[in-house]
C-alpha cells in the first residue's frame, strides 16, 4: 500500500504525519511525504528536516536517496488541493491521510480548502486528522 502524506509544517500536519507512521506501521505501507513550494528555500529545507525527525521519532527509516525530489511535474500556482490530487491520479496512491486546521472560513481559506478539495475529488480513501 502506498500512502500519501501532504505536510505543511502546521501542527496538524505533524498530527497527521505521526498518524500516518502509526497506520503504515499497522498495515505495511510505504509513506511519501510531499510538500508543494515555488522553489527550494530554507523555509521548505526546515519542512523536510522536521519530516524526517516525526519520521525517526516513530522509527521509519527514510531512504535518502528518495525523501526529496525536486520537481514532481505538478504546476499549483497556490492550489495545493488540486496539486494534491492530481499527484495522487500520477502515482496511484492506495491513501492519502492529511492534516485540517479547522472548519471557520479563515481556516479553510488556508489549508482547509486543500483537504476540503481531496475529499471532495479522491475516490482513493482520505484520511483527514485534525
Amino acid at each position: 500500500m502506498q500512502v500519501l502524506v501532504p505536510t505543511d509544517g502546521s501542527d496538524c500536519s505533524d498530527r497527521a504525519l505521526r498518524f500516518a507512521c502509526d497506520f503504515a506501521d499497522r498495515y505495511d505501507a510505504d509513506l511519501h511525504v510531499v510538500h508543494f513550494t515555488d522553489s527550494r528555500t530554507s523555509a521548505t529545507e526546515q519542512v523536510i528536516e522536521h519530516a524526517r525527525e516525526i519520521l525517526a521519532e516513530a522509527g521509519v527509516e527514510a531512504d535518502p536517496e528518495v525523501v526529496v525530489e525536486t520537481d514532481v511535474g505538478v504546476r499549483t500556482a497556490g492550489r495545493v488541493g488540486k496539486a494534491i490530487v492530481s499527484l495522487v491520479s500520477e502515482r496511484g496512491y492506495d491513501h492519502v491521510v492529511m492534516g485540517h486546521h479547522g472548519s471557520g472560513a479563515i481556516e479553510r481559506a488556508i489549508l482547509g480548502s486543500a483537504a476540503e478539495t481531496v475529499v471532495r475529488a479522491e475516490t482513493t480513501p482520505v484520511t483527514i486528522i485534525p
